[in-house]
């Protein structure tokens, strides 16, 4: 049972999460709680996974965050937001933030969302995804990360850049053509030679690195 934690100063919202959530096979909402009782209740609840909306008016959601990321053994942490292009997406991700949702995600993909954070993977909404990938973080490529990347394998360069549009293992293994087991050994490879400790820092590595910054469908 993956234990989650919803924290958001909309009753409504925290209501809205919690039905569907608690609806979902294998999830258990602990709590659906406002900001300023968040650490309070990862503390006295352990859950598994946290959705944290990143604004609100009692106490600021990266300073949640960086709260939480302190304590021992601490949960997931994805961000939840009604901005694609929310200015604390950078901050957010660089505070150790495994994910960033918006608030309208389809009630039918929610509960697959947090199974896929309870597995290690990343998530970013698609449009969050397009958003880091058009260089919103920094802009301009990062020798350092030029560096890092050049210590990855073909095969692995073209994992890393899956994995930073967002594609869980089992996508990335669908477009690879390999198993979910060779897939996570590539992922803890890719994640060992870039000396990070998430898949979202991985990404943010492959965006510096210029691996992102292609022509896609539509593009012109």
């Amino acid at each position: 049972m993956i234990r989650v934690l919803v924290v958001d100063d909309e009753a409504l919202i925290r209501t809205g999460f919690q039905h569907i959530l608690d609806a979902a096979d294998g999830i258990e909402t602990v709590a659906a709680v406002s900001g300023g009782q968040a650490l309070q209740a990862v503390r006295e609840l352990r859950p598994d996974i946290v959705l944290l909306d990143i604004r609100m008016p009692d106490v600021d959601g990266l300073t949640i965050l960086a709260g939480i990321r302190q304590l021992p053994a601490p949960p997931v942490v994805a961000m939840l937001t009604t901005f694609d292009t929310d200015e604390y997406v950078a901050a957010a991700l660089r505070a150790g933030a495994a994910g960033f949702l918006l608030k309208d995600t389809d009630p039918e993909q929610l509960g697959h969302l947090v199974r896929t954070l309870a597995t290690g993977d990343t998530v970013l909404s698609s449009k969050v995804t397009r958003t880091v990938v058009d260089g919103f973080l920094d802009g301009g490529t990062d020798e350092s990360a030029v560096r890092a990347v050049a210590r990855l394998t073909e095969r692995e360069r073209e994992a890393l850049i899956l994995l930073a549009e967002g594609l869980s293992n089992g996508d990335i293994g669908g477009r690879m053509f390999l198993s979910a087991g060779t897939v996570k050994d590539h992922v803890s490879t890719i994640l060992t030679k870039l000396r990070v400790d998430n898949r979202v820092r991985a990404a943010l590595i492959a965006e510096r690195a210029g691996l992102l910054r292609r022509p896609r469908n539509g593009d012109r």
